[in-house]
């Protein structure tokens, strides 16, 4: 089979694409047939050593993919030609993805595989982060940072099914007018704007119950300054490549709170919530609420071009590989 391959920690030109034996299942695993891969930020710093997963080279990168599956191990109850998608540490980018069993789930109903490609970290990761870290209520206001990207996207339209004020920040007019395609209620560009003051007019000076960051960097310190009484600030990552220092200060004067969110740490420690959360997003999903905005698909040959997408932060929507025919 064909996969990228990196066989030593770095930049993206570390990797190669190479021939690898096919992958056997054994018990409690499968084998999909990947036809369609979804690139996340986290597969970027698994590349470079800087995530807090660290396989060791050789390994294929790639955590999230839509596919057939065409091998079962002993024990396991999977039927061979069923389409699935799957969230795994590592093995997307290649022809044949060997998973645990346990971290497949059927494909969404009503989407294609480039659209179910890029549904159970984005989402998983949304909702978990704004349902069972921030409790977030209808009524609420949510501030989403890097708001066009596929975690806040997946944010965005979200919290509009929740029920809250969705406030969307974003770097370009364009991310901009894609955020509001996307149901936010308003639209602050951080570049050429005082935001503070922007998120001030737009609350009536209360502020924002809830922030979520995927970013980090400078915005970090001016959001949770934004905060309102009571607030929860989400820290999700780091995209801007700087992880910020709060002021303690602040949480202090604010009641307000700091959450982490890991939800593939809560998914690796089998949480119960997990399956209902699943079945639940499926459900938003068919309702029409929530839809994967797709950014770029590239052909596997161009699988650089594609990470240099998630490196440059100039994605809007999830960017995906094509790798079956």
């Amino acid at each position: 089979m064909r996969a990228v391959v990196c066989t030593e920690l770095g930049p993206i030109d570390k990797l190669t694409l190479s021939e690898l034996p096919d992958p056997v299942p054994g018990p409690g695993e499968v084998v999909i047939d990947v036809e369609v891969a979804a690139l996340n930020f986290p597969d970027t710093l698994i590349i470079e050593g800087k995530y807090q997963f660290k396989p060791e080279p050789p390994f294929s990168p790639g955590g999230e993919g839509a596919g057939v599956i065409s091998a079962v191990g002993e024990g396991v109850k999977w039927e061979v030609g069923t389409p699935v998608v799957a969230v795994h540490a590592q093995g997307a980018f290649a022809e044949k993805w060997l998973v645990p069993a346990a971290l497949v789930l059927p494909m969404p109903a009503g989407l294609s595989f480039e659209q179910a490609a890029g549904f159970t970290m984005i989402y998983g990761t949304s909702y978990y982060a704004l349902k069972q870290r921030a409790a977030l209520q209808p009524g609420e206001t949510l501030l989403v940072l890097g708001a066009a990207g596929g975690v806040g996207s997946a944010a965005i339209q979200l919290g509009k099914a929740m029920g809250a004020t969705v406030i969307a920040a974003a770097s370009t007019p364009e991310k901009l007018a894609f955020c509001e395609s996307l149901g936010a209620d308003h639209a602050i560009n951080y570049t050429d704007t005082d935001t503070r003051e922007a998120i001030k007019d737009v609350t009536g000076g209360a502020g924002v119950d809830v922030v979520y960051d995927p970013v980090g960097g400078e915005l970090a310190e001016l959001a949770f300054r934004s905060i309102a009484w009571n607030g929860r600030y989400l820290v999700v990552g780091f995209a801007a490549g700087d992880i910020p220092a709060l002021p303690l200060n602040l949480p202090l004067l604010k009641g307000a709170s700091i959450v982490g969110v890991f939800w593939g740490s809560w998914m690796q420690r089998g949480s119960a919530g997990i399956a209902e959360n699943i079945r639940q997003l499926y459900e938003i999903s068919a309702s029409g609420k929530i839809e994967p905005r797709i950014s770029a698909v590239h052909d596997f040959e161009n699988y650089a071009a594609a990470l240099a997408d998630l490196t440059s932060r100039a994605a809007m929507g999830k960017v995906l590989l094509r790798i079956g025919s």
